[in-house]
């Protein structure tokens, strides 16, 4: 394969906050099989076979990373928010936010249909961009590019199953303490319009067992829920059940 190097590449590499020492591994993981059958250069190389691999990196990494921030969560948990996160849609956004269409090499006909913004071939090249992050940095160059585009998403996922988490079991202690179930009691948000700050208070029957703050009403909830459960398995120990 020819040395190619198209100057608009650093822009990319800016993107990623990674810099290739095999740019060849930078251009297979961003050549399309269109251009490979349109082009009549020897032994051009398509996206595939990283595409392939790299769908086994993000596997590794983001499930590695769900194992650290949900110790204690179980395998449904655990592959419910990976496959969540590790989906086309999701990394056809994440290939938008670095403009990874405008980079790739794709037959004129693709060009013509729209394929530099086809969540398809998007999330097929963010797959291959990944390995060949892993093969040209190693295993700690693809946990930092893993970390630097689903970080945000896996510590929102995460709260957000813990959020869940909190409230089942609250439900759970509450039926068998008292056989009903909690609700929740919302009052007036505080703070200005950009910041505001929503209080949930968590009741079972007449009595209040918790009072939660946020940036939403159901962060609140989740936090109201926490402090329910505290209260309750305090009761239950207390009258050793």
């Amino acid at each position: 394969m020819k040395n190619h190097r198209h100057a608009n590449l650093d822009d990319l590499e800016l993107s990623l906050d990674y810099h290739f020492s095999n740019n060849e591994l930078l251009l297979e993981a961003l050549t399309h099989r269109s251009y490979v059958n349109e082009s009549r250069e020897r032994g051009l190389k398509d996206n595939q076979r990283l595409e392939f691999f790299g769908d086994s990196v993000l596997g590794l990494l983001v499930s590695r990373r769900l194992m650290e921030l949900m110790p204690g969560s179980g395998e449904g948990n655990l592959s419910r928010i990976r496959a969540s996160i590790v989906d086309e849609d999701t990394l056809a956004e994440l290939a938008g936010g670095i403009r990874l269409g405008e980079f790739l090499r794709l037959g004129r006909g693709e060009v013509k249909t729209g394929g530099r913004s086809k969540k398809s071939i998007l999330a097929d090249a963010f797959e291959a961009l990944a390995a060949a992050v892993y093969l040209d940095g190693g295993f700690d160059a693809a946990a930092a590019f893993v970390d630097r585009f689903f970080g945000t998403l896996l510590e929102r996922n995460v709260g957000d199953v813990v959020g869940r988490d909190y409230k089942t079991r609250l439900q759970e202690l509450s039926q068998s303490l008292f056989g009903i179930t909690p609700s929740y009691i919302h009052e007036e948000a505080a703070g200005p319009d950009h910041d505001r700050v929503f209080t949930a208070i968590v009741r079972v029957g007449a009595d209040s067992f918790g009072t939660g703050t946020g940036k939403s009403k159901k962060e609140a909830e989740q936090v109201a829920a926490r402090e329910g459960i505290l209260f309750l398995e305090q009761r239950r120990a207390e009258q050793g059940t």
